[in-house]
């Protein structure tokens, strides 16, 4: 049997392009799916030059991306935070949803079309990318904040009502009968992964992640991981249900085991591959030639999902108590298509309650969609992290402080180191990227700003250049060597104390400028050791000169002596809190 070697010649175009479009978007500091949904233009069947003979393969590669994408989310989500965020997002993405096809449908009323088009297009555009928002994220490193929390429950919950749309709109165009009996199907649908999913998850998935790991065979333990991850979405698509709620439920479902960051660490290289390719595949869908055939059409519609879908949202935000930083923020990135604006489409089409035209401007105004929003995301993100000082009552720290301390994090470290400054009368200033956190400490008189502590403007407005001194209590490794650099570049002379989560990540924030790194676990480890030979009738001041000669033993790491800028007194003008 002869092998087709036609795959092989497109995956080679393929990833020749992932790499033109990646260094495009580098150069032009840009997220790196956009220069893959470049890279899917350049060797689009509808553009001139080399083009890939055969895209519905790598329509499927693109939806194994779309399941680990969404496998590796639910490893690192936590089942009680998406409890806590429940009600913005649950009912929030409802709502929003709702007052957006209402929206639609006075835009329709005013050009004409029928009640029953406006309504599919609204119910069609309602939806945002879930990979779209989560990979802005990512890329800034703001998996974890606030915000991007909330985007990805909201995201969430939006692909749950994706159900309830799938059925609605052919009854829309008449092709349902029966529709209160094809909604009670769905509902049935969802109750049968469910309930499966809870059980799985306390009791059947972490004792067979405990075998696995016992028999020490990483790739063993890889293989099984992913199954489950492939083999729940692949469930949830036979129900009927999305590929990217399955997945993500499964990703839940090892997120309470122990073995979450080993099994992150192992696919998050094999996810990214597949990520790739699924915004090549985007790339591959655009016909420039429809961006032109219908341009008002186009523009009415970009118009609807950037504009109207982060006014509605916001709007939904606010009445949900949010500051209106953090619903831009939110708003901004689910200010764009979705994967199943795709898929609403084509069956918008078949039903007929779509237009050919009317359906290539949507598709057109989508893919547009995404790519501006990363431009949006930055916009947002500068002028949020950037205000312009306009007096005293601009919120943050006052343009002239100085010898303060400045923590970038007020989590559960930074947090406690400023209690204890406050404590002892040091002023200092703080760096978070949690709404609530900078609200509290601004009403407390904190000097505070919400920003990107890797920023150069965010640092420069809370003083960097005139700080003492600097504490990075950021988690995130690389996020805190950016933040290192940013520090020492703008105050070459002020010491940086760092928290690091390895003993392996020293060198290379030493090599960033920090003066120390902290390592919680060996820190843990040593207060330990000084309490365990203090009972033991030891004077840690004798000890501590025998344990500096272990070869796993860092005077610098610590804390042993103390540090050469042991903070002053306090400053004659520091306020009494």
């Amino acid at each position: 049997m002869a092998t087709d070697t036609a795959i092989f010649r497109d995956i080679a175009l393929v990833f020749a392009a992932i790499l033109v479009g990646g260094i495009i978007t580098v150069a032009l500091r840009q997220p790196l799916f956009v220069g893959y949904v470049i890279g899917g233009l350049l060797v689009s069947p509808f553009t001139p030059g080399p083009a890939v003979q055969d895209v519905a393969t790598f329509e499927l590669f693109a939806q194994v991306g779309v399941v680990l994408l969404m496998f590796s989310i639910g490893i690192e989500f936590s089942l009680r935070e998406l409890t806590r965020l429940g009600a913005p997002a649950t009912l929030g993405a409802p709502l929003t949803m709702g007052l957006f096809v209402l929206l639609a449908v006075a835009v329709g009323a005013v050009l004409g079309w029928p009640i029953t088009q406006s309504i599919a297009v609204g119910m069609i555009l309602s939806v945002a990318s879930t990979m779209v928002a989560v990979k802005l994220l990512v890329e800034r490193g703001e998996a974890q904040t606030p915000h991007a929390r909330l985007t990805v429950a909201t995201l969430l919950a939006e692909d749950l009502i994706v159900i309830g749309l799938i059925v609605f709109l052919p009854v829309l165009g008449g092709a349902g009968g029966a529709p209160l009996a094809s909604l009670g199907v769905a509902l049935l649908r969802a109750v049968l992964v469910l309930v499966p999913f809870f059980y799985l998850a306390n009791r059947a998935v972490p004792r067979l992640l405990e075998r696995v790991a016992r028999r020490n065979n990483t790739e063993l333990f890889l293989l099984v991981a992913i199954a489950i991850g492939i083999g729940t979405a692949g469930i949830s698509n036979a129900l009927g249900l999305s590929v990217a709620l399955g997945a993500f439920l499964a990703g839940l479902i090892i997120s309470e085991s122990e073995f979450t960051h080993e099994i992150l660490a192992r696919l998050l290289p094999l996810r990214d591959v597949f990520v790739a390719l699924f915004f090549v595949s985007i790339g591959m869908l655009i016909r420039p030639r429809d961006l032109l055939a219908d341009l008002p059409s186009v523009l009415i519609i970009l118009a609807l999902i950037l504009a109207g879908k982060f006014a509605v949202r916001t709007l939904v935000l606010r009445t949900f108590g949010y500051p209106l930083a953090m619903a831009t923020l939110v708003s901004v990135h689910l200010a764009q298509a979705g994967e199943f604006t795709f898929v609403l489409a084509q069956v918008g089409r078949v039903v007929g309650v779509l237009s050919e035209s009317l359906y290539h401007a949507i598709l057109a105004a989508s893919l547009i969609s995404i790519v501006v929003t990363a431009l949006l995301s930055r916009l947002a993100h500068r002028l949020i992290e950037e205000p312009i000082p306009s007096g005293p009552t601009q919120p943050g720290p006052a343009p002239g402080i100085a010898g303060h301390v400045l923590i970038c994090g007020f989590g559960r470290v930074g947090g406690v180191i400023g209690e204890a400054l406050r404590a002892v009368g040091v002023s200092y200033a703080v760096i978070d990227l949690d709404f609530r956190v900078v609200e509290r400490l601004r009403g407390e008189g904190i000097p505070c700003v919400y920003g990107d502590a890797a920023s150069e403007p965010v640092l420069r407005h809370v003083g960097a250049e005139r700080a003492r001194l600097a504490v990075v209590a950021i988690p995130d490794f690389q996020k805190a060597r950016l933040v290192v650099r940013r520090l020492k570049e703008i105050n070459h002379e002020v010491p940086v104390l760092v928290r690091s989560h390895h003993l392996g990540d020293r060198l290379a924030l030493a090599e960033d400028g920090a003066a120390e790194v902290i390592q919680p676990e060996f820190e843990a480890a040593v207060t330990l050791t000084r309490h365990v030979l203090e009972r033991l009738g030891m004077p840690w001041d004798e000890s501590k000169e025998r344990l500096h000669t272990l070869p796993h033993w860092d005077p610098h790491t610590a804390l042993l002596e103390p540090p050469p800028y042991a903070i002053a007194e306090k400053p004659s003008d520091q306020r009494e809190r």
